[in-house]
């Protein structure tokens, strides 16, 4: 079936800004002391970097909105805070155990979905000094930064009280703090959507500053020398309410001349669920035609109604493929409560008309379900997280289309639940290796963060 992995390639690509959409560098910045831009957006997650002297000096970077509402990240006398104004209301966030920085080269402000956090980059590493849920009581009457009124009127700016502190800035989409959920695009037969030059197009989940709220799904290329680099950024309108959404853990599948773009809705999902009632994750179905290898794309959705063994409050990881019938299997998770989730295979001749084909259920910590052809036959590989019983724990398990396991992927298994995203060799490329692409646990942006921002993106290699 499958070789021998071995990890031969490690990857972080922080960048607090993704896209750039302003940029200014300063031949005098003596002469600076402000400068603002418009900055349009598709959904709430944008940024704002300043490059700052050595001279220090009360440096703000901001977003405001068409309503007066302003966020702004400041530091002064080595503290950083976050300023959240609303109508004739102001109130001050900032942290007593990590607000204070020494010799920052960079200040930034971001706000990923209702999230606001303020950075700084040291010795080549973003630190959060700050943040606040804008969702939160205490932060005042704010906006509805989901609302498409309110993103198309956005403005990114900077200010100082010291001119000569500020040498350039840019502002943009937010970037990410870490990768995970790492899946490979494909054709709705399940083979590897390939670019002209041979790379494979991967999705990841972009890591924010935080958990669910702060993420959002992005497209990446991998080459064959395992080099990876940003394609396009992907936001969701949910099916029952407007506005822009970072829902992500996602698979992007090419289906003729469309997209399909089956997603989980995870970006307004409570950090502590609880017993909450209302705590629950769906899977939604994008369509379209736009170019998903590049550029911004807000994707309306539908409902993917999804068939489970029993009670659930949650299905999530979905992935699809065409068998040669013309019917579709779809691998997804269900969870019976959170956190206590197992894989789930539905089939069905159309999307729409799924029927539940079998379920782990001896699992309660295993997602990341993929779809894979091996020697010719459907199975389903996924993830044993090491809340499994000692059996079935930290392992890539290997099932047929009844979900019984019939073996494993010999592969390193890296922290948190690392997705088993398998690339076959390349038809065209003679001595191709099969590749696994995942994604471990590692944290990034300082303590205060918590946690949510892993991880780095591992490449493996069949050592045959």
């Amino acid at each position: 079936m499958l070789p021998a992995f071995e990890i031969v390639a490690r990857h972080r690509p922080v960048e607090v800004v993704g896209t750039p959409l302003l940029a200014e560098v300063y031949d005098d910045p003596a002469a600076q002391q402000s400068s603002t831009g418009k900055l349009p957006l598709l959904a709430p997650f944008a940024a704002v970097e300043v490059s700052l002297s050595s001279r220090g000096g009360g440096t703000a970077a901001s977003l405001a909105g068409p309503d007066g509402s302003q966020f702004s990240s400041v530091i002064d006398q080595g503290r950083v805070c976050i300023t959240v104004r609303s109508g004739d209301r102001e109130s001050i966030h900032r942290s007593r155990r990590h607000g204070r920085t020494r010799s920052p080269g960079r200040l930034a402000l971001a706000l990923t979905g209702t999230h606001v956090s303020a950075l700084t980059l040291e010795g080549g590493a973003w630190v959060v000094r700050a943040r606040v849920d804008l969702s939160a009581s205490g932060t005042g009457a704010i906006p509805d930064v989901r609302d498409p009124g309110w993103l198309a009127g956005v403005t990114a700016s900077w200010s100082s009280t010291e001119p000569g502190t500020v040498t350039g800035w840019t502002a943009g989409t937010f970037g990410q703090l870490g990768l995970r959920d790492i899946r490979l695009v494909t054709w709705a037969d399940g083979s590897a959507y390939r670019t002209d030059d041979g790379s494979v197009l991967l999705s990841a989940t972009a890591a924010g500053p935080g958990f669910f709220g702060t993420a959002h799904t992005s497209t990446w290329t991998l080459n064959a020398q395992g080099g990876v680099r940003r394609g396009a950024e992907l936001y969701f309108q949910r099916p029952d309410r407007p506005g822009g959404y970072g829902d992500h853990a996602t698979h992007v599948v090419r289906d003729g001349d469309r997209w399909l773009v089956a997603t989980s809705t995870w970006s307004d999902f409570p950090a502590d669920p609880g017993p909450r009632a209302d705590a629950r994750v769906a899977v939604t179905l994008a369509e379209t035609t736009a170019d998903l290898t590049r550029g911004q794309h807000l994707l309306a959705t539908r409902a993917l109604d999804l068939p489970t063994n029993g009670p659930s409050v949650g299905v999530w990881d979905p992935h699809l493929v065409r068998d040669d019938d013309g019917s579709w299997l779809v691998a997804y998770v269900s969870a019976r409560r959170f956190f206590d989730f197992h894989p789930v295979l539905a089939t069905g001749p159309s999307l729409d008309e799924l029927t539940l084909r079998g379920a782990a259920t001896d699992r309660t910590a295993t997602e990341g379900t993929t779809l894979a052809r091996l020697d010719g036959t459907w199975r389903v590989l996924a993830s044993d997280g090491r809340d499994n019983r000692r059996a079935v724990r930290g392992r890539f398990p290997v099932f047929d289309t009844s979900m019984r396991e019939v073996g494993t992927v010999d592969a390193p298994y890296p922290t948190n639940i690392p997705w088993p995203t398998i690339v076959p060799p390349d038809p065209d490329e003679p001595g191709d290796r099969w590749r696994l692409v995942t994604f471990d646990g590692t944290p990034s942006g300082g303590a205060l963060v918590g946690y949510g921002t892993h991880g780095d993106l591992l490449v493996l290699r069949g050592t045959r």
